[in-house]
């Protein structure tokens, strides 16, 4: 029976800004070497038996980054499921198992793996294996967490209380069952359960048959069920991507998977339901990476207890992390203190305060600063593009066109452009005309001209624009034609 990974890509990760944004969130964000978490969720399943290509749901916002990062690695996603509006964990697996369940007959029983996109786990051969014994158990209709191992009183983490073994034929003896789930406690509390050993953190792992989570989330939450099956149904495919409804999806109920089921189905309180609810102990080095601290905690550290990235020089510092993305930075002296910087914000931050790291983008999101939305380089479907320099009516930047990909055909109504080629080659449509530009040649593009700039060649096309007019924002595009259908 085959293996169905599904990928939930929607995490902000609000409390990692600056590197984190609206528009590249953390699940695209590189921690221990350059692949993204996204891309290393999908990789860590190569060589499991029986998988297939991962389903992912995303928001539709980040329909291209998630096409882009899977493209990197080599990965065909066998379908992207895009949220028009975040409704948390269940709804979004509840599209992907509705997916599932509509494919061929042989597909109905077909077993989830579900996988949030924003983790690190280190040992992944111990997480392989505890994945085949899961799907083993799943098979007979059991729904199973991977609880990890905890190494604090961490007050970050839900936890989960195990019951005693579960055995299936001697298949899973690690498995066990769940007596309950205990939602983030204070530190002491959590000290306190770890001194019973019976504890473990909720991993947000899960395994399941499409059909299983659907009939529970139908016993114990029907309004969302019917609420993401309308949805589904009313939805369409455009290429690898499937949108649902949008106005039928904005109606159903925010929840996640643990308060709208497992909790429902887990320990001797909860409502009656036929289906074991289990759970598989891991010491997988494993992290859900939601902080600046808990960052620092997975990376190597040298011997003042310092974690240093990028052109970064220190004197006297102890116990501290600096990244410098873009240029030098200098720290001397310091102590418990975290550093981030970007081309357009810098953060500073005390060790033990890096959860109000959260509090300070939702400042950012109220001011409407462009700095919680994008970095400055701003990815597209056809490539990128980053703000060079601006001023009083004069803006620009510098592009970078993928081979053969195109911008849409589109205009301006209050803004000229000027386009010079630094490297490979544009096909520019001005109007009825279509031309040839190369190194180091321009073209000019006035106020209302029809034009779209592509890259016929088999290397990036890179281009220098300077904007003038008398505005110059992104929402002055008019697009005509789009070969990625955005509107």
């Amino acid at each position: 029976m085959a293996l169905y990974p599904v990928i939930l890509a929607g995490g902000a990760g609000t409390r990692l800004w600056p590197l984190s944004r609206e528009f590249y969130p953390k699940p695209f964000m590189s921690i221990s070497n350059d692949r993204s978490m996204f891309q290393e969720t999908i990789l860590r399943l190569e060589g499991v038996p029986e998988i297939v290509p991962p389903m992912i749901v995303c928001n539709e916002e980040h329909r291209f980054l998630v096409a882009e990062h899977a493209r990197q690695i080599g990965t065909s996603p066998q379908s992207i499921l895009l949220e028009p509006i975040g409704r948390n964990t269940a709804p979004a697996l509840t599209l992907a198992a509705l997916s599932i369940a509509v494919q061929e007959d042989s597909c109905k029983d077909a077993v989830m793996l579900v996988l949030p996109a924003d983790h690190m786990i280190t040992d992944v051969e111990v997480f392989q294996r505890a994945v085949v014994t899961a799907a083993e158990l799943a098979k007979d209709g059991c729904i199973i967490s991977f609880g990890i191992t905890p190494t604090s009183p961490s007050a970050a983490y839900g936890y989960i209380r195990i019951g005693d073994e579960y055995s299936n034929n001697g298949a899973a003896s690690v498995a066990r069952f769940i007596e309950h789930f205990v939602e983030k406690p204070d530190e002491s509390a959590a000290q306190g359960m770890l001194d019973t050993n019976l504890y473990l953190w909720n991993s947000g792992m899960f395994v399941m048959r499409a059909s299983t989570w659907l009939e529970e989330l139908e016993r114990f939450r029907p309004d969302i069920a019917d609420a993401c099956r309308r949805a589904h149904d009313g939805g369409k495919r455009d290429g690898i991507f499937y949108r649902p409804d949008a106005e039928l999806f904005a109606e159903c109920p925010v929840d996640t998977i643990d308060y709208a089921v497992m909790e429902r189905i887990a320990g001797p309180d909860a409502q009656s339901s036929q289906r074991p609810a289990l759970v598989i102990p891991m010491d997988v080095g494993w992290s859900d990476v939601g902080s600046w601290a808990a960052i620092m905690e997975v990376s190597r550290q040298d011997d003042e207890g310092n974690v240093i990235r990028g052109d970064v020089y220190t004197h006297e510092m102890r116990n501290s992390m600096v990244f410098g993305h873009h240029r030098l930075v200098a720290a001397v002296g310091l102590e418990d203190v975290i550093i981030v910087e970007t081309p357009d914000a810098v953060l500073a931050t005390n060790r033990k305060r890096v959860e109000d790291v959260k509090t300070l983008v939702e400042q950012l999101k109220l001011e409407e600063r462009p700095e919680q939305e994008n970095h400055r380089r701003v990815h597209r479907p056809w490539g990128w593009y980053e703000v060079i320099d601006f001023g009083n009516r004069f803006q620009v930047k510098r592009i970078l066109v993928s081979p053969g990909q195109a911008l849409s055909l589109q205009m301006h109504h209050h803004r000229s452009e000027h386009w010079v080629v630094v490297s490979g080659t544009a096909r520019v449509t001005k109007d009825s005309s279509e031309f040839l530009l190369h190194e180091n040649q321009s073209a000019y593009v006035s106020v209302g001209e029809t034009h779209r700039l592509a890259n016929p060649g088999t290397i990036p096309l890179e281009i220098i624009e300077v904007q003038s007019g008398s505005y110059l924002g992104e929402d002055d595009i008019v697009r005509l034609q789009d070969m990625y259908n955005r509107q």
